[in-house]
């Protein structure tokens, strides 16, 4: 089978096979990964997703370091292949997607029968596999932590990548104001048709100035959830807007820059803040993490979310994509499809 192969840690943007690169080369000498128990699953995958964590994985910077050599991968989408003898829910030609550590960047995947969730008919398979991380990651910290309520107002900062692009969404669907912060036309434009009531260019406005106005002209005080995957200065700036008794995530760095949040300021204004590690809950809560992500594949086969898919490719362009995730090109999710063609939708 096909695989994309970490052989050392350094630069995914790098193509497969070169002499820094960290991938070896994309062939089809992999072997196909065998059943491991009674109740053990084999998928083949259709579409599996990249995100950033993996983007800082590849380079040895995520918190979770998996021993070399590995196949990086997590959330996908694809049909069973093989099951255990125990398997009870599936059998081969379903269509499911699931989430993993490691290993979805393979045209096959054997997991536990308990970690599958089967796709809705009408789904498109890319949007499923595309799904889990981004969306599961902003449904636990809107509706789980922040407990997000119809009316209130929500602020998103990077709100053009995977997950900020899903929190504008579930804001929607949870009845808040929702605030977007992005660079670009093309993205501020994406923004408003996803229904984000206000949009700001963070490359040519003063975000402060830009919200307050907004707040001012609806009669509102200021901001009731921040939903932040960037940090950095514009963490800093967006406390200004918090009201009190106000709600932070803390979903992730992508300035690189990680922002301090003074305590004391935090106590007198009663707020929370909310580290967010989607991936412990399957440790620490699986039960919670499988609710949301029913939940949102049930949303999604009534319309009520749509994922939007940036960009597409094959495994031997997987430089390609981490390039684009790095140069923030996409507006929305990148994907890597198996098969001849990564312009198809499945």
């Amino acid at each position: 089978m096909e695989a994309l192969v970490v052989r050392r840690l350094g630069d995914p943007t790098l193509p497969p096979g070169g002499d820094d690169a960290p991938f070896e080369a994309v062939s089809g000498g992999q072997p196909v990964p065998e059943l491991s128990s009674p109740t053990s699953v084999r998928v083949r995958v259709a579409a599996t997703s990249l995100n950033f964590a993996t983007f800082l994985q590849v380079q040895g910077k995520y918190q979770e370091r998996p021993p070399l050599p590995f196949i990086p991968g997590s959330d996908y989408a694809g049909v069973v292949d093989a099951v255990g003898p125990g398997v009870r829910r599936f059998r081969p030609g379903d269509r499911v997607c699931s989430l993993a550590s490691v290993g979805s960047f393979a045209e096959f995947i054997v997991t536990e029968e308990k970690t599958l969730f089967a796709v809705p008919d009408g789904c498109d398979m890319v949007a499923a596999g595309a799904l889990p991380v981004a969306f599961g990651t902003s449904h636990l910290a809107l509706a789980h932590r922040a407990q997000l309520k119809s009316g209130q107002v929500l602020l998103v900062l990077g709100a053009a990548g995977g997950v900020g692009v899903s929190a504008v969404q579930i804001g929607k669907v949870s009845g808040a104001i929702v605030i977007a912060v992005a660079r670009g036309i093309e993205k501020l434009q994406y923004l408003k048709s996803i229904g984000a009531d206000h949009v700001i260019d963070s490359s040519k406005e003063n975000v402060i100035e830009s919200a307050k106005s907004f707040l001012k002209a609806r009669g509102l005080k200021g901001v009731d959830v921040l939903y932040d995957p960037v940090g950095g200065k514009l963490t800093q700036d967006s406390l200004k807007l918090l009201n009190w008794g106000a709600h932070i995530l803390l979903i992730g760095f992508a300035s690189g820059d990680v922002p301090v949040i003074r305590a004391n300021i935090a106590l007198i204004k009663n707020w929370t803040i909310h580290g967010l590690y989607w991936g412990s809950y399957l440790i620490h809560r699986p039960a919670v993490l499988i609710d949301s992500l029913n939940e949102l594949l049930s949303w999604l086969s009534k319309g009520l979310i749509t994922v939007q898919i940036s960009h597409t490719y094959r495994l031997p362009e997987a430089h390609l994509a981490f390039a684009a995730l790095r140069d923030r090109k996409a507006v929305g999710k990148v994907m890597l499809v198996m098969g001849s063609s990564a312009k198809s939708r499945l």
